[in-house]
């Protein structure tokens, strides 16, 4: 069974820092496309950064510079590095996985796989 958890979420102030963590069991990260998604109070749930298999990675241009996608096959985790975090920045980010995609990559309903979710909150 495929499970992805997240962690690592918390309040901070604007320009503060955090890192995110998705724990994958059942699964591998390598040769996968992973992404983490973010989605805020009435908002659509939005891609923030994927990582396709042979590793090339897209950030969405709000987050380029500041954030940072980084896979560690051997910890099968997938980590989001934040800094220079905004208000704008506040919503439940989630992991997601999967092994073949049709479509956007920026797609979250295109993943098989999710995790559960974890807050950021960023304060002015």
């Amino acid at each position: 069974q495929v499970r992805l958890e997240e962690s690592g979420g918390g309040s901070v102030q604007a320009g503060g820092s955090l890192e995110l963590s998705c724990v994958a069991s059942g699964y591998t990260l390598r040769d996968n496309y992973m992404g983490w998604f973010r989605q805020s109070p009435g908002k659509n749930r939005e891609a923030v950064a994927v990582i396709l298999p042979e590793g090339g990675i897209h950030y969405v241009e709000a987050v380029k510079g500041r954030f940072t996608l980084v896979r560690d096959t051997s910890k099968n985790t997938l980590y989001l590095r934040m800094n220079s975090l905004e208000p704008e920045d506040t919503a439940m980010y989630f992991c997601a996985a999967t092994d073949s995609i049709r479509g956007s990559i920026l797609d979250f309903a295109r993943y098989d796989y999710r995790g559960q979710g974890t807050q950021v909150t960023v304060s002015s």
